[in-house]
């Protein structure tokens, strides 16, 4: 599947299998995570999988949103750890938004399904992913990507939309 196809294709996939996905295929996609951009090349991410049912089970207690991760055979949570931004503080969150999206991609490419679950700003979810996955106060829980091979398939949506389009001014 090429980039574009990709992109145009890709959707949020809640419901999955209960086939695991190989470790390799896990480690592919976080590196497709780190190919992302990051402002001064900081790389301010850092990455937790999540494969143990019972942690996956707790994480929904605390997001509204993320009542697919019972299903899940695998979540990854993408962190900020601001103390990595020494030449330019406060752009972590493009950061993390970049890694993510680009893990999403990758995984539609290679035949998974997956959905991003929103963490933070949310002081609750927040607290409550750190919590539960023992993340240092430091590090931020910024968004989880649930994952695993689709159990439903969605039609692609065209989201284009001319009038937002804005040329040369508003």
């Amino acid at each position: 599947m090429d980039t574009l196809e990709a992109i145009r294709t890709r959707r949020s996939i809640r419901a999955y299998t209960p086939q695991t996905v190989p470790p390799a295929t896990v480690e592919s996609l976080l590196r497709a995570a780190m190919s992302a951009p990051s402002a001064m090349d900081q790389r301010p991410w850092q990455f937790v999988v999540v494969t143990d049912r019972e942690k996956l089970d707790s994480l929904t207690a605390v997001l509204p949103g993320g009542q697919m991760l019972r299903q899940a055979p695998v979540a990854i949570v993408f962190c900020a750890d601001p103390a990595r931004e020494t030449k330019l503080p406060g752009y972590w969150m493009q950061d993390c938004s970049a890694a993510t999206e680009n893990l999403l991609l990758a995984a539609h490419a290679q035949g998974l399904g997956a959905v991003w679950i929103g963490v933070y700003p949310a002081e609750g979810q927040v607290r409550g992913v750190r919590e539960r996955l023992g993340i240092p106060e430091a590090v931020v829980p910024f968004s989880i990507v649930a994952l695993g091979y689709p159990a439903e398939k969605l039609p692609p949506e065209d989201r284009f939309d001319r009038a937002r389009i804005h040329t040369d001014c508003w």
